[in-house]
């Protein structure tokens, strides 16, 4: 394929709330799993996905043998990453990508912020892809934004003056994930400061609902772009969906 011929792929962000149903009620990563599949999408971006937990593995038969991450991505997507954010005696967890196109490289920000302590540590998880047949270096941040107002309004500075220091102009930009910002304040800020756009806005939508996944009421995840085209966006919000975690994902056609 030459390298100026367009090429399209599919962007997903799940919230996976660790693998367990809203209110912890019931360990369903395998299920969750076969639902990620049947999306086909290229890249995905996780939200409160373990690393390890050793009490969970001892408690549930289908806790799987390897991290989470791993476990989803195994046989389908080539490459992963993990950005550790929270650790605590039993276990860790925090952001991952899976990635059908090569991660060549990654870093995890820690972007929790010394002012908000006892808050739940947050991270930036950028990573920096070869996508075949686009001759570009596509470049992805999975997000995950504290609960408490000063704390995102801080944490997106930290995003934007990360796109401005480690991200070239003119590569194409994807970032996506649970921001919990239900103020809207997102939009404008990285517009502003990363010419970043949200994927519902470019066709003219507002941000949709994803939260509780089973009645959705607040705004809270994200797909943003920057030099690419975004052919479409959608929220997966009906079954089996609003049953496996308490957000519903976000879904995106993005065109180079």
């Amino acid at each position: 394929m030459p390298a100026s011929a367009p090429l399209s792929f599919t962007v997903l962000t799940v919230n996976t709330h660790k693998g367990f149903t809203p209110f912890n009620r019931r360990f369903i990563l395998p299920e969750l799993r076969e639902a990620v599949r049947s999306v086909h999408a290229d890249l995905v971006f996780l939200q409160e996905v373990h690393g390890t937990h050793a009490g969970h593995a001892t408690r549930h038969n289908l806790w799987p043998a390897v991290p989470q991450y791993e476990f989803l991505a195994d046989q389908i997507w080539s490459d992963f990453a993990y950005g550790r954010n929270a650790v605590y005696p039993e276990g860790d967890h925090g952001n991952a990508l899976l990635s059908k196109f090569p991660i060549q490289r990654w870093v995890n920000h820690d972007v929790s912020g010394a002012d908000f302590a006892g808050e739940e540590r947050r991270g930036l998880l950028h990573c920096v892809l070869t996508v075949p047949g686009s001759g570009r270096e596509v470049h992805a941040v999975c997000v995950h934004l504290g609960l408490r107002e000063a704390q995102r309004a801080a944490q997106l500075q930290l995003l934007c003056e990360l796109i401005d220091r480690d991200v070239p102009p003119d590569a194409p930009l994807i970032v996506a994930g649970d921001f919990n910002d239900w103020r809207l304040r997102a939009h404008h800020r990285l517009q502003q400061c990363a010419r970043l756009i949200d994927s519902f806005a470019s066709a003219g939508q507002p941000a949709p609902r994803t939260f509780p996944a089973r009645w959705p009421v607040l705004r809270l995840d994200r797909i943003y772009a920057r030099n690419v085209q975004v052919q479409g966006a959608r929220v997966l919000s009906t079954r089996p969906w609003s049953h496996l975690s308490d957000h519903a994902p976000l879904c995106a056609e993005i065109r180079l």
